[in-house]
């Protein structure tokens, strides 16, 4: 299943969900696209913010990557696109052409508590957040994403 992870910039919470779900693939040999994307343009071609690679690196997942645009053309590479606000949520919707495409988007955290549209918040926004408990929502989140997949 080809995923995608959405937040505003493109800079934390959807390349750490991106890794941890491409660590998982490769473990499980799944063999499918994975990637991230944002809507903020001036983050466009930047690595993953710095506090996010250590993050990853303290749970043995590497982040890396460059932050891009969602695109419409996501739509057709994209089984799934996963968001991770309610912002984002109504960015990537506006661009669905119809009810297939919007069908294909979802918040995150939905996979974890089934349709309470939970936000996982902003990491380099708000240190004041836990990053490590930010990190546990990605994981069990991208845990789901596999038990769907391998139906385990």
């Amino acid at each position: 299943m080809n995923i995608l992870f959405v937040c505003m910039g493109n800079m934390g919470r959807s390349p750490l969900a991106k890794a941890l779900l491409l660590k998982k693939y490769k473990e499980n040999g799944i063999d499918a696209e994975v990637d991230s994307a944002g809507f903020e343009t001036f983050n466009i071609n930047e690595e993953p913010d710095p506090r996010i690679k250590d993050l990853g690196k303290k749970h043995g997942v590497e982040v890396t990557g460059k932050a891009r645009i969602f695109v419409k053309d996501d739509f057709a590479k994209f089984d799934r696109i996963y968001v991770m606000d309610t912002r984002t949520y109504r960015d990537v919707k506006e661009l669905a052409k119809n009810k297939e495409q919007i069908n294909k988007i979802d918040y995150l955290m939905n996979l974890v508590e089934p349709g309470k549209n939970k936000i996982v918040p902003c990491i380099t926004d708000a240190w004041n957040t836990d990053p490590d408990a930010i990190f546990n929502m990605l994981d069990k989140a991208t845990d789901k994403i596999i038990e769907n997949v391998t139906g385990k």
